[in-house]
């Protein structure tokens, strides 16, 4: 099995969490984004959109991070990513579309470089704080309400919503972003920090890392 990554993109950062999880070792075929390793010949065979991630499992391809997500839950039952009850699993795939839906392609690398290009690098900036913090401020009361919330976003276990929050979170510090009005997004990510696969997704720890 391949993974066609890039460390720094948090749509990649969610399956590696969610591939950890599961004890699924593959092997990383680093893409560089910043150098325009997307837009080569060779990836763009294998990723039409000239994103990543993109999984290979045997002559399998398989694109988009929610797709992916959802080929190793299925494929990979053990342990489990979703909970077991309809309502949860509905309950988690809306905290996780939330992120890849509505956060994340306002947030998204190709986006930001687009306002710079067009604007200035100071919108860029302003762009992902005012974006970025919207989301989170949305997220924030709607864990912070529900009763179905724990430890995590959903009970006391990591499931898929995990893996899509904080990849957020984390690419918030690269903004420098005050992200102290989120206290119960902050919990879960501490609560996250405290697994071992936590640490083996993170971005400084992947091999392409600089």
């Amino acid at each position: 099995m391949k993974l066609y990554t890039y460390w720094r993109s948090s749509a990649a950062f969610r399956v590696r969490l969610a591939l950890a999880l599961k004890g699924i070792k593959v092997e990383h075929v680093a893409i560089n984004l910043t150098q325009g390793d997307q837009r080569t010949a060779y990836y763009t065979e294998i990723n039409h959109q000239s994103i990543v991630p993109t999984l290979e499992d045997g002559g399998l391809v398989i694109r988009q991070s929610v797709a992916i997500f959802e080929y190793l839950e299925e494929t990979y039952p053990e342990p489990p990513l979703m909970p077991s009850d309809t309502a949860g699993r509905a309950r988690v795939r809306a905290i996780a579309q939330a992120i890849a839906c509505e956060m994340h392609p306002r947030l998204s690398s190709r986006v930001r470089s687009h306002v710079a290009e067009k604007f200035s690098d100071q919108a860029r900036i302003e762009w992902y704080a005012y974006w970025a913090l919207q989301g989170f401020s949305a997220l924030e009361n709607w864990l912070a309400s529900d009763p179905n919330a724990g430890h995590f976003c959903h009970g006391d276990t990591m499931t898929m919503a995990d893996c899509f929050l904080i990849p957020q979170l984390y690419a918030a510090k690269r903004y420098e972003l005050d992200l102290s009005a989120f206290p119960t997004l902050l919990a879960v990510k501490a609560a996250c920090a405290q697994h071992p696969a936590f640490l083996e997704a993170l971005p400084e720890n992947q091999p392409d890392a600089r």
